[in-house]
Formats: structure tokens, sequence, C-alpha cells
């Protein structure tokens, strides 16, 4: 008889993600969403044994993954300043951004720029890019408050304790069409950014041996007819993974 050896990685991996549709949300026995899709057949794929899904905040992302409590974490959008914490995957989407605001507010708060010129109030998640691309395009640092989660600011919007929530233009629209109130709009940011931010997933420095595996396969499944009916059915398209594959 003879026996199969694992490399640690193989063994166990524990994948953090944040509760944010359609990227990835709770459910009954586990978690679903795009994003956890992908790292689910992934990490089947290069042989992991057992996935363990962590629940977690944004803020608690990055320093979860560089201090070893959990192996990897949902994509998030890539930045020189997380590179110094984290290792990244290959860009698995490329996203624009959004806001969420009242229907009254929908033709006139149309971007950061105009956030900005009217002084109004901007919730953000706190340690999301939203809030640097705020203060870049003139947003005071008084006016943008931040967040632990999505629902909060929504709770705060909500409240008219802020008259904008920024975040994914996709994330918001999915937002939109789960919360079907009638105060909230979702609507994109304008100009938007050119080249469009992407997102991928993040690990340790020191994971060296799961991140390459992990790479390999992606490069042969991004933008495949497999990966590309997986994301469609949370609302995915083209124009956020073309830019990527």
């Amino acid at each position: 008889m003879t026996s199969t050896h694992l490399e640690p990685w193989q063994e166990r991996v524990v994948f953090a993600y944040i509760d944010e549709p359609p990227f990835a949300a709770p459910a009954s026995g586990g978690a679903v969403g795009c994003d956890v899709e992908l790292a689910m057949t992934v990490l089947e794929s290069i042989g992991v044994r057992h996935v363990e899904l962590q629940l977690t905040t944004f803020g608690e992302l990055l320093s979860g993954v560089a201090d070893g409590r959990w192996t990897m974490n949902t994509p998030l959008f890539v930045t020189p300043e997380r590179r110094r914490l984290v290792a990244f995957s290959r860009p698995v989407w490329a996203l624009r951004d959004g806001l969420i605001v009242r229907p009254g507010a929908a033709s006139t708060l149309i971007g950061y720029e105009a956030v900005a010129s009217q002084r109004a109030r901007l919730g953000v998640v706190s340690g999301q890019v939203q809030y640097q691309t705020a203060l870049r395009a003139g947003v005071a640092a008084d006016r943008v408050w931040t967040f632990a989660t999505q629902a909060a600011a929504i709770d705060a919007l909500l409240a008219g304790a802020i008259d904008a929530y920024a975040s994914t233009l996709l994330g918001n629209r999915t937002l939109e069409r789960q919360l079907a109130h009638e105060a909230l709009c979702a609507i994109e940011v304008k100009p938007s950014p050119h080249p469009i931010p992407v997102g991928a997933f993040s690990f340790a420095h020191d994971s060296v041996m799961l991140r390459r595996r992990f790479d390999t396969f992606l490069a042969s499944y991004l933008g495949s007819p497999a990966h590309r009916q997986q994301v469609k059915a949370h609302g995915l398209s083209a124009s956020e993974i073309d830019p990527v594959v």
C-alpha cells in the first residue's frame, strides 16, 4: 500500500471573507458568492483537502492573513500599500466604483467630485480603497465617515447621517436589488477611472507554494467558458472579466 504525501497547505486552508454580495455572503452551511465559488473551485482543483470558511470584517482581512489567523482572503483591490502586507494572486476581476444615494440626490451626487463640491457626507467601509479615492477627488477628510460594515453604512444613509455610500458599482447594485428599499438608489461614479481597478485574492508572503499553485490554475481557468458561466450567475459580465484575462 502506498501513501500520498500532502504538503501542509493541501491539508487545510482557512478562507476569510466578508458579507458583501455578490462576492461573498454567509449562508446556511457555509458561504455563497462569486468569489467564494471561484476560491473553492481553485482550491479543490489543486488538491486542498479541507477548506474552512471564516467570516470577518473588511478591516481584519489584511492583518488576519499577515498574522496567520487564516490562510487567504477573499479578493480585494490591489494597491502598493497592501502589497507590503500581503502577496496577491493574479487579478480576478476589474470593478468600477458606485454610490448608493437617496433617490432625490441621484442626479446631483454623481461622483466623488460632486460629493466634494457639495460638501456632502460620504460613507465608506473602513480600510477600503474608496476612502483614498474620495480624498484624491477633493472630498474633505471630515466629510468622510468610516464604518466597520456595509450594513452599518447603509443604516447611516437611511437615517440621514450620511448623504452617499461608496463601494463597487456591482456590489451596490446587488445590494439595492436585495434590499429593495425605495429610499436607496445605486448609481455609477462618474467619471470612471482608467484603467479600471483590479482585485485579487491575498496570502501571507510566506505562502509561496500555495499561491503559485493557485495562480497556475487561475491562469488557465480565468476567462474560460466554465468561469464565465460561474460568475454570470452573480452578475459579473465580460466588462468585469475581460480586463484581467
